[in-house]
């Protein structure tokens, strides 16, 4: 089952849980993606009965290994798309995940690999965020995130979420970014030595090594 719908579905499914432990339900695949969610009962039943999903109703929806795959190739494109736009064109950190979610779709492997060759083969998004290999492999450091992170922890910025672009220019603005040692405080946090104040929301999408 091919289809750019497929592969947002897929995609969806499992970036909720790259991140922290709970699987997705309908409910919330349906919000993320903006569809209804009737429409979305309809999709995951077609992609349970192409083996891409594992659904009992009213339950959470889990990638099976066969989506699974077909997942992380959909995340290589859009991560390594959105690397190309930062580092070849320009593009700020917060402008690039609209133009990611068009071309995934539409350029050749052959293109993609030449992508990722020129980038001197990135593992790592402008967030963040861990590019499989062509093998669909993924390495990335133990996490916590900076909102659960005890007073005294101190940890090198892994991610920044891309849901919210205000948020990340707030965040970029602030002084903080990938790469940037943090240290917990009981006022809140130090960036490589300097009090930092954090926007609303900050702490929830920014994760740190553990």
């Amino acid at each position: 089952m091919a289809s750019p719908a497929a592969d947002d579905y897929l995609k969806t499914v499992f970036a909720h849980t790259e991140w922290q432990d709970a699987a997705i339900t309908p409910s919330q695949l349906a919000a993320k993606l903006g569809i209804a969610p009737s429409s979305v009962t309809e999709m995951v039943k077609k992609l349970a009965t192409a083996g891409l999903v594992s659904h009992v109703p009213y339950g959470a929806v889990r990638l099976t290994d066969a989506g699974e795959a077909r997942a992380l190739q959909m995340v290589r494109r859009h991560r390594l798309i959105e690397t190309w736009l930062v580092q070849e064109f320009d593009y700020a950190w917060d402008e690039v995940h609209d133009e990611a979610e068009v071309l995934e779709h539409t350029i050749s492997e052959r293109l993609l690999e030449g992508i990722d060759a020129r980038l001197g083969h990135p593992r790592f998004d402008p967030h963040g965020d861990a590019i499989p290999d062509a093998a669909g492999t993924v390495v990335r450091d133990p996490f916590v995130l900076l909102a659960s992170a005890e007073i005294g922890h101190t940890g090198r910025v892994l991610r920044v979420s891309d849901v919210d672009p205000q948020l990340l220019r707030e965040i970029e603005a602030s002084g903080l970014g990938v790469g940037h040692t943090v240290v917990v405080t009981a006022d809140g946090i130090e960036v490589d030595g300097s009090p930092v104040a954090l926007p609303d929301g900050a702490a929830e999408a920014i994760w740190l090594t553990a």
